[in-house]
């Protein structure tokens, strides 16, 4: 039988990975439209929410719209049906789609925007450009009996608990005896009520990341034999990964500013973009920004950019940026799309996991509103 999952659900594996937290104040993520306890049909992902989409929902049998660019952005006074907005509302509605908004925190969480368009670009030993946030790690101690071993470790394991830096699957385990006396309303896997049990144990200990708390519990809960199992979580000291705005790295070989531009542009797909600086000029080192990440291009200079790679560039920063010596691609808010298809990985992977065949779809659409002739 297939396994069903609510709203509510969907968007907790996915603030698992993209937490609200990581939003700047400003924005609005999370619920815009809908129910979290509406039962998930099928889900498409895409970078807008247009009319054109959600009449794109509605023919697919969609009725939760993951998306990157709030729908509501600005507090409203008014739903008036005849405006674009209304007419969107109005059909999210009748049709009972729920719309849900990742926005600036995917843009600074690891794997998220910043990182696919720095992946795009093909990047070396890519950073984040502005921190915002560093990440926290916590130790997990767990007590498992000794028959049970490798049934919680491979679990625990396999979503990602226990990995440092580029090592996978570490653990610390150290032998024990575990003793309990399960009291009369208990209903023990080992063990009499009434009556003291010594079972031998193993603590594992393990590194995981503050993002991966919920699911490992959760995991821990459906996969140990014990009706209470005991762990412990411990706050470390140790310095996490930093998340941020942002990506600055180095290309493979030196190249030419128009070189790398027009590179870019068969990157993503483009039929112009818009460039400034000399077009010999050597470019190696390279910032990326999606969205429009105009204010931060003296941050690109700062970490020694030579060019940087951003959109919606008006006339006047762009001419502070020449002048600065900084280059500057801008390829368009748009590209920003790259986000479509991690979405839909992720959403699938866990989805696999859960052995579900709910169907995660990408948008068919482009919401750019800007044609190059």
């Amino acid at each position: 039988m297939n396994k069903v999952f609510t709203v509510g659900e969907i968007i907790t594996w996915l603030e698992e990975w993209v937490p609200k937290k990581y939003a700047y104040e400003w924005d609005n993520v999370g619920l815009q439209v809908g129910d979290l306890t509406t039962q998930v049909t099928k889900i498409l992902v895409t970078l807008d929410i247009t009319e054109d989409v959600v009449d794109e929902a509605i023919a697919q049998g969609v009725n939760l719209i993951v998306a990157h660019h709030p729908l509501l952005f600005k507090p409203i006074k008014q739903i008036n049906v005849n405006s674009a907005q209304g007419r969107i509302l109005k059909k999210l509605i009748r049709h009972e789609i729920t719309a849900y908004a990742a926005h600036t925190n995917l843009d600074i969480v690891e794997g998220g925007v910043n990182d696919l368009l720095a992946e795009k670009l093909n990047l070396q030993s890519a950073h984040v450009m502005i921190p915002e946030f560093n990440e926290k790690f916590y130790k997990f101690h767990v007590y498992v009996p000794e028959t049970h071993l490798d049934r919680v470790d491979h679990a625990l394991t396999r979503m990602g608990v226990g990995q440092i830096g580029d090592y996978k699957d570490c653990s610390f385990r150290i032998k024990g005896t575990g003793a309990f006396t399960p009291l009369k309303q208990a209903d023990p896997y080992i063990g009499e009520q009434g009556s003291k049990s010594y079972v031998e144990e193993i603590k594992l200990e393990y590194m995981l990341k503050e993002a991966q708390l919920q699911e490992a519990i959760r995991t821990l809960l459906t996969t140990h034999p014990y009706e209470e199992p005991a762990y412990d979580l411990i706050e470390l000291e140790n310095e996490g990964e930093v998340q941020g705005l942002g990506r600055i790295g180095e290309l493979g070989k030196e190249t030419t500013l128009a070189d790398f531009a027009n590179e870019v542009k068969k990157i993503f797909s483009l039929s112009g973009l818009r460039v400034t600086g000399p077009l010999d000029k050597k470019i190696k080192r390279v910032a990326v920004l999606g969205g429009s990440g105009e204010k931060y291009f003296k941050h690109a200079k700062r970490l020694g950019a030579d060019v940087y790679v951003t959109g919606d560039l008006t006339f006047h920063q762009a001419q502070d940026a020449e002048a600065l010596g900084l280059a500057i691609i801008d390829p368009g808010h748009h590209i920003e799309y790259v986000m479509i298809e991690a979405v839909c990985q992720y959403l699938k992977q866990k989805l696999n996991h859960e052995t579900s065949d709910l169907e995660v779809i990408p948008t068919q659409l482009s919401s750019d509103p800007f044609t190059f002739i």
